[in-house]
């Protein structure tokens, strides 16, 4: 592979990132979720402001209603079934409704720690790089899984975002790193080996948590996060317009919002089949 032309279509990615950045004052949201499969929703997304967007695997299961899956939870524990060159399609469906200037950041099977063995192959890389994906959404466990997946993503023009997690979380979705002295080490070694954006989650997910501020010791994470490094960092899970100025202003430039579009999306299809109705 061109090596130099590979940085380029990197370098255009994370172009479309600053800009983002720069456009929200230091500060974007990240669609994922609904606008993961639905290209309608994405372009609505979009043609709203929005600059990033991430269709991922599991949210593919919940989209499609794969073997009567309802909810995320139950989308996580068979997320490993969905292929690459499902979500390479997705991507280049989403690609063609929203143009080149939205960033599109991917979760394709084997870029999670997954329950079942799902590795990535090199013609995987090639292939979602061709659908127009600008990057690999992931949530590796190890700095040594994380280093092989960038090497390989960046071999093929793609930049990587990379999540730290909590031992607790109910579901392994990245290094984890608890005290914010851990983190900002964590973090640290995360920017050295070549993640391109770094994120967090936030524990928040699955937890039934619908809304209120943000706990004070996750705000340290966040806090400590923010200051190790120099590449753009992301906050996700529990997201929403409760407390989505506690999340920016810990200085985390990206949050991820996925729950709360759904919920919002759902509330009005519901009002608008209600008003039909009752007519």
């Amino acid at each position: 592979m061109f090596q130099n032309d590979m940085n380029k279509k990197m370098q255009f990615g994370m172009d479309k990132v600053r800009k983002a950045l720069e456009k929200g004052n230091g500060h974007t949201i990240l669609s994922t979720g609904i606008t993961g499969d639905d290209a309608r929703m994405a372009k609505a997304a979009v043609d709203a402001g929005v600059s990033m967007l991430e269709p991922n695997h599991p949210a593919l299961v919940l989209a499609r209603g794969y073997k009567g899956t309802t909810s995320m939870h139950e989308a996580e524990k068979i997320r490993h079934e969905i292929t690459v060159s499902q979500m390479a399609e997705v991507t280049r469906g989403v690609r063609s409704v929203v143009g080149d200037s939205v960033y599109i950041t991917v979760g394709i099977p084997g870029g999670f720690t997954e329950i079942m063995p799902a590795p990535i192959q090199e013609e995987d890389f090639f292939q979602m790089s061709r659908s127009g994906a600008d990057g690999l959404h992931t949530h590796k466990s190890s700095i040594y899984d994380l280093e092989e997946l960038i090497k390989s993503a960046h071999k093929y023009g793609l930049c990587v975002d990379a999540y730290i997690g909590l031992p607790t979380d109910l579901h392994t979705f990245g290094i984890s790193a608890e005290q914010p002295e851990e983190v900002e080490r964590v973090a640290k070694q995360m920017e050295s080996i070549g993640a391109d954006m770094i994120g967090m989650m936030t524990g928040m997910s699955y937890e039934g948590v619908d809304a209120g501020e943000i706990h004070p010791f996750l705000k340290e994470r966040l806090c400590a996060m923010v200051e190790a490094v120099g590449v753009p960092t992301l906050a996700e899970g529990g997201i929403n317009l409760d407390n989505f100025r506690a999340f920016k202003e810990t200085g985390v430039n990206i949050l991820v919002i996925g729950t709360s579009i759904d919920k919002m999306a759902g509330q009005a299809v519901a009002g608008v089949v209600q008003d039909f109705l009752n007519i």
